[in-house]
């Protein structure tokens, strides 16, 4: 196996897929709400401009984990995010299942351990921050 001193190139693989893979299935929650508004978020919280804070989560912080580029606090971030949502859209289904026999909140657990995973782990080498420094 290759290294680069502590990582292997597998490990650098891994951190990319994960990295596209949750940041890029997240940024289509951002995309959605960028055209079709946070409204529907918005009445679940107490001050209706917190709602634009989604597109930080879901938004920014997906594209700076897909580039690399400050991916362990753009993680952090989004596992924040889903923290809020899981908690206001999705608390009363936590001991339920789906029609398919699913977990019902298995994607937004999945999109915070997987960003839990991306904070933890840092970028890799095949980022923007190219593996370098704590908070990439």
């Amino acid at each position: 196996m290759m290294t680069n001193g502590t990582t292997s190139l597998l490990d650098d693989v891994g951190r990319l897929v994960l990295r596209v893979t949750i940041g890029g299935l997240m940024l289509f929650h951002g995309i959605h709400k960028i055209f079709h508004g946070v409204e529907g978020i918005a009445g679940m919280l107490e001050r209706q401009f917190l709602a634009y804070g989604v597109f930080v989560g879901e938004v920014v912080a997906p594209i700076l984990m897909i580039v690399g580029f400050f991916a362990r606090p753009a993680a952090a971030v989004l596992a924040f995010t889903m923290v809020v949502a899981i908690y206001l859209a999705h608390s009363q289904d936590l001991l339920k299942l789906g029609e398919q026999g699913q977990w019902a909140v298995e994607l937004p657990i999945l999109f915070l351990f997987g960003s839990i995973a991306i904070a933890l782990y840092g970028a890799g080498r095949f980022s923007v921050s190219k593996g370098r420094g704590l908070l990439h």
